[in-house]
């Protein structure tokens, strides 16, 4: 396992990690992961995230299970921030769009299918 770089940012950031299980089709799981890639990615999508504050998102697969980990700024309210997302260019439609691999509801918000997971050890100190 080669590990993965991590930008350092400029001061205490807030970590929001997530859990979400999709289609477990193989064939579903690989568009799924195609439509995340650099190349195929919808931009609207891309700027919206970091408009509302996020200022780092990845996702993570393992068979059907992702897990997304967003870093965003110390004051970054969760809630406020999904609420706006919501409205920005694209994102109902992306929503609707990879619903058919997560098995949500296409009118489901991002914050309603996706769920927190409870951090229960760090290695800080």
């Amino acid at each position: 396992m080669e590990g993965y770089i991590q930008k350092l940012s400029d001061g205490k950031t807030k970590r929001y990690v997530q859990y979400l299980e999709i289609i477990d089709d193989p064939e579903m799981i690989s568009m799924y992961k195609k439509w995340h890639s650099e190349e195929y990615h919808w931009k609207e999508i891309r700027d919206g995230i970091r408009e509302v504050g996020i200022l780092e998102m990845e996702l993570y697969l393992f068979g059907n299970h992702l897990t997304m980990i967003v870093d965003t700024p110390i004051d970054f309210n969760w809630q406020e921030a999904m609420q706006r997302l919501a409205t920005l260019p694209r994102q109902t439609e992306w929503e609707a769009f990879v619903s058919k691999f997560q098995g949500c509801d296409a009118t489901a918000r991002s914050d309603e299918k996706w769920r927190p997971m409870e951090r229960i050890f760090h290695l800080y100190d």
